[in-house]
């Protein structure tokens, strides 16, 4: 990539504190713990407490990630998040996020993206960068999938937890940072997931609470088509305009939908012969929290080593795609 070499200074994370065994998810989707974890290889999942929100999780993840940056908060110039479950349609998220942790001067903003959302929002970070190099990014992701859960629909409900990453992004020594980004859209395939009401089409009604619209709705079956048929196609092109060969790729951070794809997606896309990341048995799918969660623990357990290559993939909801390479500028 020309310009300046961005890349991610620090990430931090923060899940609720609730842990919900397959016990608890079973008993209220009809199902047995032994059904959720074969078909999914979720064991465990967390949900918000009945007061937190997406910008209480966000806040606290970015907390974490300024702590490890070892930088205040009034050193951020902007502050992007990605939620397809914020607080409210209107303030966005981000403002939200940016009273919590004091952040004055930080021009905020939300993207929608879904489970791509964090890939997206870094390509957002490096452009803006490239205008202002002495800026600082707070990348955001997070989610609260389990107020939009419908334990009606086990396939689904089961799939869903709630939790928050971040990652403080900013110019980096040469030879580090994102390499790569493509991002990509199929929007003829939107209705594979989606919550349908409560927007300007389908506004809150008794008919759309009573049909359960303001939860989440997939065909399963499709999205696991479309990923692994549009996916691995992305990954080659990608490697492609960085230069890297897969057996080259160390570490691969892919959205976490259920454990049975990863794996699957890793070896169809050539990749493996890097370490794959999961967290879905612990955490579940947190939308677009999952990629830089996944991340943000590999990154605390001290798995990524600074000049390391690493493969990001988010996937989902619009039906979206994001994916990017970088040279991991983080000392372990």
């Amino acid at each position: 990539m020309t310009g300046h070499p961005v890349g991610i200074v620090a990430t931090g994370s923060y899940v609720p504190k609730e842990e919900i065994g397959n016990e608890e998810v079973a008993r209220r989707v009809g199902a047995t713990e032994e059904w959720i974890e074969r078909k999914t290889h979720i064991r465990t999942r967390r949900w918000a407490a009945p007061a937190e929100a997406a910008s209480d999780l966000g806040a606290r993840a970015a907390e974490d990630a300024l702590l490890r940056a070892g930088l205040g908060p009034e050193r951020i110039d902007y502050i992007i998040v990605s939620t397809g479950t914020g607080d409210s349609p209107q303030p966005p998220t981000a403002c939200l996020v940016q009273d919590a942790i004091d952040a004055r001067n930080a021009a905020c903003f939300d993207i929608s993206v879904a489970c791509s959302g964090f890939v997206y929002g870094l390509e957002l970070a490096r452009a803006l960068l490239q205008n202002r190099p002495e800026a600082l990014v707070l990348l955001i992701s997070t989610e609260v999938y389990s107020r939009f859960a419908n334990f009606a629909d086990r396939r689904t409900a089961v799939l869903l937890g709630d939790g928050a990453a971040a990652a403080v992004v900013g110019v980096v020594p040469e030879g580090y940072g994102i390499t790569a980004v493509d991002l990509s859209s199929a929007g003829d395939a939107h209705d594979l997931l989606k919550i349908e009401a409560g927007g300007s089409r389908l506004p809150a009604s008794h008919e759309t609470v009573d049909a359960a619209a303001h939860t989440v709705s997939m065909d399963g079956r499709g999205v696991r088509q479309f990923v692994l048929e549009h996916v691995p196609p992305v990954l080659e092109r990608l490697l492609d305009a960085a230069g890297v060969e897969a057996a080259g790729v160390d570490h691969f951070v892919p959205h976490q939908p259920n454990g049975a794809l990863i794996q699957e997606l890793a070896e169809a896309s050539g990749l493996g012969g890097a370490v794959t990341h999961r967290t879905v048995e612990k955490y579940a799918n947190v939308g677009s929290a999952s990629v830089p969660l996944t991340l943000a623990d590999a990154d605390r357990e001290g798995r990524l080593k600074k000049g390391e290559t690493v493969v990001l993939a988010g996937f989902g909801g619009g039906m979206a795609v994001g994916a990017c390479v970088m040279r991991w500028a983080v000392d372990a």
